[in-house]
């Protein structure tokens, strides 16, 4: 149920029904309290409504944006990543392959299969096993450890020297 001043404001406003505008008509023609409080409501309805609103200067949005604009441009994107979650992600799925890799390799069993290539007899293959030899295969392994050592070196003073670490 609606209170007195609630009926009265929506009279004011004009937005109760015609038959609810009569009742009122009625109420503030009889009632003596309820046409003081009518009569106290209509004057602060016209003091609303002579009071002009408040505008915000012309460059009030544009400041607003530029201090945003602002905000956002001294924290860049980099800084806002969790390195956390991404080394944690890294690692698992990392940790995942390597699992994978071994359950796959420990459950593999290979047999040996004969191949048998019919080569015509005009065409020999060299014997390799007097060119390769165990300290020779040691020494080129040696020599791919150094150079990937060595490129791993180059690529941390890059990246010293471009200030990521």
């Amino acid at each position: 149920m609606k209170n007195m001043e609630e009926k009265i404001w929506e009279y004011i406003d004009g937005t109760c029904s015609e038959e609810e505008r009569r009742a009122i008509d009625a109420l503030i023609a009889q009632d003596a309290s309820f046409r003081r409080k009518y009569e106290e409501l209509l004057s602060l309805h016209r003091e609303f409504s002579a009071i002009e609103s408040d505008e915000p200067p012309m460059a009030f949005t544009y400041n607003v944006m530029e201090a945003i604009r602002s905000e956002y441009a001294q924290h860049p994107l980099k800084a806002q990543i969790n390195k956390r979650i991404i080394r944690v992600i890294t690692w698992f799925f990392i940790l995942s392959i390597v699992f994978f890799l071994v359950l796959f390799l420990s459950n593999l069993h290979l047999t040996p299969v004969k191949l048998s290539v019919h080569l015509p007899v005009s065409l020999k293959v060299p014997d390799m096993s007097k060119y390769l030899s165990w300290p020779l295969i040691e020494g080129f392994i040696f020599l791919d450890v150094v150079l990937a050592l060595f490129l791993f070196d180059g690529y941390l003073r890059r990246k010293k020297a471009s200030g990521s670490v």
